[in-house]
């Protein structure tokens, strides 16, 4: 690990910078935004003043009830909107990505949304902690770069895309060499209380990779971060099938050292206007860290490569000539 245990558990109980920023005129898109973190994010956005915030959520009920929530505790009306989202279907990310581009700009998406579970069920024919923490986030990446870009174009203000990623990816046993594919290595039932973190190496691995070539292009740059909000109150371990003592452990966990989600937002609002020195780069408690120590070695560099080149074949399939656009 990067960090000691003791500064883990000090960090958690130390509260996090006021988030600052002016994001007047701006226009905000957070996934999983109808409670917990994502719901507060989006609630920080609209205090800090942004023109429009959307909720991407897979439940139009529970965003309709968030977006009042938003609107009457900050005292603004016709800033949130309700768009829905299914971050499980192809179909539903390229509908949703199709309406964004239809905007006059996009500054700011943040990409909330994950699951963590022991149950192996399917997304698109991947596990579904795969799709959701890993091949989803990046295809909105591709698909909302053209709107981003514009967005520089046109105000001279650089966009952010931040993808939120976990300190649990620091607790993988995931190496590569094991399997043909990495993608297949991460399939079925096999391994499945180590699936989260696995899942959240390769996210990693795979938004460094995406960085990396999208600094090497010639178009405007979109900075692409990712952003670790700390232990927090959410309803992330809803579907988690822990032990009873486990299950007690992490109650008491809960009530002591999670963050609110307006603890854990603020993390993601700093993530959102960090500078583009933050491109490609991990942050945790609202400042630049590093990842997991093997993502600098040479067997992490390894699955870096091959991961995304998996993942390039993957998004290829699901949408032709999508991985081109960053060039």
């Amino acid at each position: 690990m990067n960090r000691s245990i003791i500064r883990a558990f000090r960090t958690q109980v130390t509260p996090l910078p006021t988030p600052r920023g002016d994001f007047s005129q701006k226009v905000v898109i957070v996934t999983g935004a109808s409670s917990g973190v994502g719901k507060a994010s989006a609630q920080q956005f609209a205090r800090l003043g942004a023109a429009k915030v959307i909720l991407a959520c897979r439940s139009a009920e529970k965003g309709e009830a968030a977006r009042k929530d938003i609107e009457s505790a900050e005292a603004v009306s016709g800033v949130v909107e309700v768009w829905p989202l299914e971050l499980g279907s192809y179909e539903s990310i390229k509908a949703f990505c199709a309406r964004a581009d239809k905007l006059d700009r996009l500054d700011v998406v943040v990409a909330n949304a994950g699951l963590q579970s022991f149950k192996c069920e399917y997304y698109e024919g991947y596990e579904r902690q795969t799709f959701v923490h890993v091949i989803a986030p990046v295809l909105m990446v591709l698909l909302l770069l053209p709107v981003m870009r514009r967005t520089l174009e046109q105000t001279q203000s650089v966009p952010y895309h931040v993808i939120v990623s976990s300190n649990d990816h620091m607790y993988t046993k995931f190496l590569p060499g094991k399997e043909k594919s990495i993608f297949t290595a991460v399939q079925g039932d096999r391994d499945m209380r180590f699936r989260y973190y696995d899942t959240k190496l390769m996210g990693v691995l795979v938004v460094r990779e995406l960085a990396e070539r999208m600094k090497e292009s010639k178009k405007p740059l979109v900075v692409v971060n990712m952003v670790d909000p700390g232990f927090c109150q959410s309803d992330l371990l809803r579907e988690k099938g822990w032990e009873l003592p486990v299950r007690m452990m992490m109650g008491v966990a809960d009530k002591v050292l999670a963050r609110s989600p307006e603890m854990g937002a603020r993390t993601y609002t700093m993530a959102a206007n960090a500078g583009v020195e933050s491109h490609g780069m991990y942050l945790e408690d609202c400042e630049l860290s590093t990842p997991s120590q093997i993502v600098n070695t040479g067997d992490g560099i390894e699955l870096q490569k091959r991961a995304w080149n998996e993942l390039v074949e993957i998004l290829n399939s699901a949408v032709p000539g999508i991985v081109g656009i960053i060039e």
